[in-house]
């Protein structure tokens, strides 16, 4: 609502209370936007199968850690192809590089290492992650030349790439399903020996809570400091008390997960123990879930603290004034193809250590969910915006779209059809929210 006088005098303009609101807390009323719908989607399919199958599964703590695990390899990607997209870039290829990092993986831990350490040595998950990251680096650095230094577009590239990478991986077994992996290594992909239990998942939570109020803490100063406008304080008491109610929240989930009783048995079992004694063992985060994560946090980090982040966001506003300002732009979208590459094979350690194996088929149409999740999270395919955050919230978004559509038996058919309907929606409304930003 705004009122301008109309009598001689300076005009005056009062802003309704969500404009106010917004000013106030600094929050993207996209996001915000992402978050209702994310709620509405939970809400939705936990009551439809109410009603529909008198089961409400959706909102359960066992479908929300799973929901939380299955995204985790999406996001971790989601949040290199944002840089990508705000380049005015794309890459087709992240899927198929995860095949055959993934592939190669599982060949070194299962055909080589073993050889040479010795079945079940220490060392095997190891020496495996480390060169599954060497490996996706150095095959997005090599696209990243194709794209900056050949001047081939970047649709063509990984298109391209999409087709070598897919079919490399089925020819490096021929087709052969790797497995199983190594015991450590698969701990990496969660399960209930791939969660950190309730009392580090506890110590986790403290810890970000303390985490939060020292940013918000250091971030006044710093406006301070600098002499920028100061948020209320009623904002940031609520920014604080949100986020950690969040973290504290998402917590008490993981921990009311419990061990399936099969397991427990078994645990008791290898260790000797009653399996009376043992009542209700919680989850707590899942290993792959912190690495999301910690990607997640630092990722925002280099995006909105470094040089390298300022001049990603530079090149995709304008890369003819970014390269007339002194940024070497064909070294910079190596560098983003770079960071692509070692993105993917993180993904690819999650995937194959969740699903125990490397297939030739591993990461198949990855590249549509990690696109979807960036551009839903808020990233312009015009170049030049985009989020980390919305990323994952992107990620969130298309998997319990996902899940929730498997949980009440809609056919996959139906399933393709909604997800894409929904990229469509997100393109259009990024359109008209440009449009009006301008």
């Amino acid at each position: 609502m705004a009122q301008v006088q109309t009598h001689s005098g300076p005009a005056t303009v009062q802003e309704g209370p969500i404009k106010t609101f917004l000013r106030a807390t600094e929050i993207d009323s996209r996001m915000l936007g992402m978050i209702g719908a994310l709620l509405v989607i939970w809400l939705g399919f936990n009551y439809y199968g109410y009603f529909v199958n008198g089961n409400a599964a959706f909102m359960t703590y066992r479908n929300l850690w799973t929901l939380s695990v299955q995204t985790a390899s999406i996001t971790v990607m989601a949040t290199g192809m944002v840089l990508v997209i705000v380049t005015r870039n794309i890459d087709l290829s992240v899927g198929s590089m995860l095949g055959v990092t993934a592939m190669f993986m599982g060949i070194l831990q299962v055909w080589v290492l073993p050889q040479w350490l010795g079945l079940g040595h220490p060392a095997i998950w190891i020496i495996t992650v480390i060169a599954g990251l060497v490996v996706g680096a150095l095959v997005g650095t090599f696209q990243g030349y194709l794209i900056a230094y050949l001047e081939i577009p970047s649709f063509i590239v990984t298109l391209g790439g999409m087709l070598v990478w897919r079919g490399a991986a089925w020819l490096m077994a021929r087709g052969e399903t790797i497995s199983p992996l190594d015991a450590n290594f698969s701990l990496i992909g969660g399960g209930p020996y791939g969660a950190i239990g309730t009392t580090a998942s506890w110590v986790v939570a403290v810890i970000a809570c303390v985490g939060i109020v020292a940013l918000l803490v250091s971030a006044r100063r710093q406006r301070t400091r600098f002499g920028f406008p100061m948020r209320p304080l009623w904002a940031e008491y609520l920014i604080g008390g949100v986020s950690m109610a969040v973290v504290l929240g998402a917590t008490y989930t993981m921990n009311h997960y419990y061990w399936p009783k099969g397991i427990v048995r078994e645990y008791a079992k290898a260790n000797n123990i009653d399996p009376a004694t043992l009542v209700d063992i919680g989850h707590g985060w899942a290993i792959p879930v912190l690495i999301a994560l910690f990607v997640v946090m630092a990722m925002t980090f280099v995006t909105t603290r470094t040089k390298f982040g300022r001049y990603v966001f530079a090149m995709g506003g304008n890369p003819e004034a970014a390269e007339l300002a002194g940024i070497n732009t064909k070294r910079l979208t190596m560098l983003i193809f770079s960071l692509m590459g070692f993105l993917v094979a993180v993904s690819a350690t999650i995937s194959s250590a969740r699903l125990r194996a490397s297939t030739a088929d591993l990461g198949r149409i990855d590249e549509l969910y990690v696109i979807a999740a960036a551009v839903i999270g808020g990233t312009s395919l015009a170049g030049g915006s985009g989020t980390i955050y919305g990323a994952m919230i992107g990620a969130l978004v298309m998997q319990s779209l996902y899940s929730g559509m498997s949980l009440v038996g809609f056919d996959v058919s139906i399933q393709s059809m909604v997800v894409g309907a929904v990229l469509v929606l997100a393109v259009y409304i990024d359109t008209i929210y440009r449009r009006h930003a301008k």
